[in-house]
């Protein structure tokens, strides 16, 4: 789901990077000094989950946890998913330079909705925890692809059929991504339960 150099105009790219960096520095004054060390395994974990790519046609796929990062990071997840992608762009070459912003943007708004998502209907007890992890983590990657698949459009009608394929190629990544978040959520609902209650709109500075 990373978009190269070259594929979106000019002025999408531009609003692409004025977008993520409005939502990163956003994102930055609502991360606790506290929560440094968590931000830094979770962005390790995204930074490798999502290098792991899978051809498929003109595309490819792979991990995004959005679900994952969003409901353990709260506010801090756009903030780790841009260090993960800037790391990834510049250290592997995953995903342009000057797409940046957009595939901060496509990964890092779905984060922020799986988080609220689950902070909101969360509830109590680890199954229903792990239901509603489930259900944000497959959202996420929903509404990801969904992002993708607009940024692409901007591109023009070259890149219409790689959109489609794009918004079919990641059904099955929902459905994997809702098994490891739903999974996850649950073994943290039962051995580290403080981890999920980072407040998504306060505690901050």
């Amino acid at each position: 789901m990373h978009l190269s150099d070259g594929v979106l105009p000019t002025a999408v790219t531009l609003g692409g990077f004025a977008a993520a960096a409005a939502a990163a520095a956003w994102s930055l004054r609502r991360t606790r000094a506290e929560d440094l060390p968590k931000v830094a395994v979770v962005t390790s974990s995204f930074f490798v989950a999502s290098l792991i790519h899978v051809p498929l046609g003109p595309t490819s796929v792979h991990l995004l946890l959005p679900g994952v990062v969003g409901i353990l990071l709260g506010p801090a997840a756009f903030l780790a998913i841009f260090l993960g992608l800037i790391l990834q762009s510049f250290l592997f070459g995953f995903g342009g330079i000057t797409a940046l912003g957009a595939n901060a943007v496509i990964m890092g708004v779905p984060a922020w909705v799986a988080g609220a998502l689950f902070r909101t209907f969360r509830g109590e007890g680890a199954a229903r925890q792990a239901v509603l992890g489930a259900v944000a983590g497959a959202l996420a990657v929903a509404l990801a692809a969904l992002i993708l698949a607009l940024f692409l459009f901007t591109g023009g009608e070259d890149f219409l059929g790689i959109a489609k394929i794009a918004l079919a190629a990641h059904i099955p990544v929902m459905a994997v991504e809702a098994l490891i978040t739903g999974v996850s959520i649950s073994f943290l609902a039962k051995v580290k339960p403080e981890l999920l209650d980072r407040p998504f709109t306060s505690g901050s500075r």
